[in-house]
C-alpha cells in the first residue's frame, strides 16, 4: 500500500515508518522540514504543514491510508492548543481528500483507570503530560464523533519505551490499560509501529480505540 504518515520524525513516528518500508510499503511522509527525513527507496517526502487542513488534503490524496502520529513535542509550552489545532485539521484534510482509512495514534491518558476515571483525570497523573494527554483525550472525542472515515485509534499502554523490534506477540485490550500483574503493562516503541502497521493490513479495530501491550 502507499500510506500517508504524519509524525514520521517522532518517536512513534519513525518507528513506523520504518516498520512499514520494512514490509515493503511506499510511503508519503508529511514533513514541515523535508531535510530532516533522510532519503530511502519506498519514501517519499511531501512538504507540508499539518496545521494546515489544505496542505494536508493535497498531501495524502491518492494514497490508501493514513497514520496520524502527530505530537508537537511535550516540551512545547502550548503543546494543548497546537495538539487539537493539528488534529483538527488533520482530521478534515483526511476527509477532505477522500481517503476513507485513518489510524491516529493516541495517549494512555484516555484509558479507564476504574470505571469512570480516566487515567488523565487521577491525582498523581504527572502534570509534565497533563496538557498533552487532554489534547490527546479531545483528539479521541473528536474522531469518535467522525462517521465518513474508517477510523482506528491506538493508545499505546502506559509505559512505552525505546527499543528494538522483539516481534513479541502483544495482548489487545480496548479501553482500560493491560498489567503485568500489579505494574503496568509495557511494549517497545519498534513493536508499538508493528500493532500499528498490523491494523492498517488486517482493519480488526475500524471505529474502535484499542491499546497494546505485551
Amino acid at each position: 500500500m502507499n500510506i500517508a504518515l504524519i509524525g514520521g520524525t517522532g518517536f512513534v513516528g519513525s518507528a513506523v515508518l520504518s516498520e512499514l518500508l520494512r514490509r515493503g510499503h511506499k510511503v508519503t511522509a508529511l514533513a514541515r522540514t523535508p531535510s530532516k527525513l533522510a532519503e530511502q527507496p519506498g519514501l517519499k517526502v511531501v512538504k507540508a504543514d499539518v496545521l494546515d487542513a489544505t496542505q494536508v488534503e493535497a498531501a495524502v490524496r491518492g494514497t490508501d491510508a493514513v497514520v496520524d502520529a502527530y505530537n508537537p513535542g511535550w516540551k512545547e509550552e502550548n503543546i494543548h492548543d497546537l495538539f487539537l489545532q493539528g488534529t483538527r485539521a488533520i482530521y478534515d484534510g483526511v476527509r477532505a481528500s477522500g481517503v476513507k482509512r485513518l489510524l491516529v495514534v493516541g495517549g494512555a491518558g484516555s484509558l479507564y483507570a476504574a470505571p469512570g476515571l480516566q487515567i488523565v483525570d487521577t491525582p498523581d497523573f504527572p502534570a509534565a503530560y497533563k496538557q498533552g494527554a487532554l489534547a490527546a483525550r479531545e483528539a479521541l472525542n473528536l474522531i469518535r464523533k467522525e462517521d465518513s472515515l474508517e477510523w482506528t485509534f491506538l493508545s499505546p499502554p502506559i509505559l512505552l519505551t525505546p527499543g528494538d523490534r522483539q516481534g513479541r506477540p502483544y495482548r489487545v485490550e480496548a479501553d482500560v490499560p493491560l498489567m503485568d500483574g500489579d505494574k503496568p503493562g509495557t511494549i517497545t516503541v519498534a513493536d508499538l509501529a508493528l500493532a500499528i502497521v498490523d491494523e492498517i493490513e488486517q482493519g480488526k479495530q475500524i471505529r474502535k480505540r484499542f491499546t497494546v501491550a505485551y
